[in-house]
C-alpha cells in the first residue's frame, strides 16, 4: 500500500468529492435521457425509420459540440483569473435552470425535437465552464504530492456518479418521464451549495495581468509546444472520437437488445462499473511505473472492448463488455489526467484543463456526430465495429509519433517550458 494519505483526510477536498460525485449524477443522467428522449420522440412522434432517427443522434452531438469549440477558451481563462469556486457554482446554476426547463417541457408533452436540441446545446454550455474550473479545484486544495490519490479519488466519485446517474435516470425515465430532470435539478442544487462552502481560491497574480486574449493564446501555444502533453490530450480526442459507442446505445436499447430506457440506463452505467472498480484500486495502489506504455495498451483495449459490443446480440455480455471498456478508459484517465496536472503549472492550469476538456468533449460530442452519421450510413452495428478498428489504429499511430509517451517511466514532471509573460 502506499504511504502517501488519503486525500478524504482533508475537509475541503470531501466536500469538493460529494459536490463532485451530485454534480456527475445529475449531469450524466441527464445526458443519457435526453438522448433516449430524443431518439424516442424522433421515431414514435415524427415517424423517423431507425437510419433517420440514428442521424438525429448524430446531429445531437454537434449541437453540443458547437457551444464547446465556442466557450472553451474562454472557459479556461476564467478558471484562471477567478475564484475557481464561482466559476463552478455559477455553471451549476446554470445547468440546474436547464434542468428546470428540461423537466417542464416533458412534463406538459412540449418535448418537440428543436426544443431537445435547443436545451441539449444549452446544457453543453453550462459543462463547458463547469470542466476546467472543477478540475482546477482539487490541486488547489491538496498537498502536491497527494494529487495522483486526490485524481484517483476523484474518479471514483465520477464513475461512481456515472453509474447511479444513467441508471437511476433511466428508471425514473421509466416511471414518469420528467423525474429524471426534476432529479437532477436537486442534485446539482447540493452540488452548488458544497462547491460554494470551499476556501477562497485566489487565482495567480501572474494570471490576472496579462489580457485574457493573450491568455487564451498562450495556453493553446503551451500544449502545442509541449509534445508530452500535446501527445496525452490528442490520444484520448482521437481514440474517443472513433471509438466511442455511448451516441448509439438508444439504438441498441430500443431496436436492437430490446431492453428500453431501464436497459439504456444499464448500459451506460456498465462502463462506469467496470472504470470504478479500477478507480478504487488505483486509489489505494496508484500506478507508478512505466504509466505511458500502460495508459497506450488501455486505449487499445479501450477500441477492441468497442468493436466486441458491436457484435454482441446477448444482453448480459454486452454489459460484461462494456464494463471491460470502462476500466480500460479508467486506466488511460488516471494516468493522462496524472501527467496532465503534474505537468502543468499552476498559472496556466485551468486553461490546460479546458484544452484538455475540449479534447475530451469534442471527441464525445463530435464522436457522437460520427456515429450518428456513420450509423445511417453503415447501420448501428458497422459503425460500431469500425470505431473500435479505428481507436486500435490510432493507438498504434501515436505510439509511434510520440515515443513521449510511451517512454514516460513515471508521473514526474517530463518536460517543462515557461508560460510565455505569465
Amino acid at each position: 500500500m502506499t504511504d502517501t494519505p488519503s486525500p478524504l483526510r482533508i475537509a475541503a477536498y470531501r466536500r469538493y468529492w460529494l459536490a463532485h460525485l451530485s454534480a456527475v449524477m445529475a449531469t450524466r443522467g441527464t445526458v443519457v435521457i435526453i438522448g433516449y428522449q430524443l431518439y424516442d420522440v424522433a421515431r414514435s412522434e415524427y415517424g423517423m425509420s431507425i437510419q433517420q432517427a440514428a442521424l438525429q443522434l448524430g446531429l445531437l452531438g454537434l449541437v453540443q459540440f458547437v457551444p464547446l469549440r465556442l466557450l472553451t477558451p474562454v472557459a479556461g481563462v476564467l478558471a484562471d483569473r477567478m475564484d475557481r469556486r464561482h466559476v463552478a457554482g455559477i455553471a451549476i446554476c446554470l445547468d440546474m435552470v436547464i434542468a428546470l426547463a428540461l423537466a417542464l417541457v416533458t412534463a406538459t408533452g412540449l418535448h418537440s425535437l428543436p426544443v431537445l436540441f435547443t436545451l441539449a446545446a444549452l446544457h453543453g454550455a453550462a459543462r463547458v465552464f463547469m470542466g476546467p474550473a472543477m478540475s482546477a479545484i482539487a490541486p488547489n486544495i491538496v498537498p502536491a504530492e497527494v494529487i495522483p490519490r486526490a485524481i484517483a479519488t476523484s474518479s471514483i466519485a465520477f464513475q461512481s456518479g456515472s453509474i447511479i446517474g444513467p441508471a437511476a435516470a433511466g428508471f425514473l425515465f421509466a416511471s414518469t418521464p420528467a423525474l429524471p430532470y426534476w432529479t437532477a435539478f436537486a442534485m446539482m442544487a447540493g452540488a452548488g451549495v458544497l462547491i460554494l462552502s470551499l476556501p477562497k481560491m485566489p487565482p495567480p497574480r501572474s494570471s490576472r495581468d496579462v489580457h485574457p486574449v493573450r491568455q487564451i493564446i498562450d495556453g493553446f501555444r503551451y500544449v502545442w509546444n509541449e509534445r508530452f502533453l500535446l501527445g496525452c490530450i490528442t490520444l484520448d480526442l482521437f481514440a474517443v472520437l472513433l471509438g466511442g459507442a455511448t451516441a448509439l446505445m438508444p439504438i441498441f436499447a430500443r431496436d436492437i437488445l430490446h431492453v428500453g430506457a431501464e436497459g439504456l440506463g444499464q448500459m451506460r452505467a456498465a462502463p462506469a462499473v467496470g472504470a470504478a472498480l479500477v478507480a478504487l484500486w488505483l486509489s489505494w495502489r496508484p500506478l507508478a511505473h512505466n504509466v505511458g506504455v500502460k495508459m497506450l495498451w488501455s486505449v487499445a483495449i479501450f477500441g477492441a472492448a468497442t468493436l466486441a459490443f458491436g457484435l454482441l446480440r446477448n444482453f448480459p455480455l454486452s454489459l460484461a463488455v462494456l464494463a471491460l471498456l470502462g476500466a480500460a478508459d479508467m486506466v488511460s484517465v488516471f494516468v493522462r489526467s496524472s501527467l496532465i496536472q503534474l505537468n502543468t503549472p499552476d498559472e496556466v492550469r485551468g486553461r490546460v484543463s479546458s484544452i484538455s476538456g475540449l479534447a475530451i468533449s469534442a471527441s464525445n460530442e463530435l464522436g457522437e456526430m460520427q456515429s450518428g452519421i456513420a450509423a445511417a450510413l453503415l447501420g448501428a452495428t458497422g459503425a460500431v465495429v469500425f470505431g473500435g478498428a479505428g481507436a486500435i489504429i490510432v493507438t498504434v499511430l501515436w505510439a509511434w509519433m510520440f515515443p513521449e509517451l510511451r517512454n514516460a517511466r513515471t508521473f514526474a514532471p517530463q518536460y517543462r517550458q515557461k508560460v510565455s509573460d505569465t
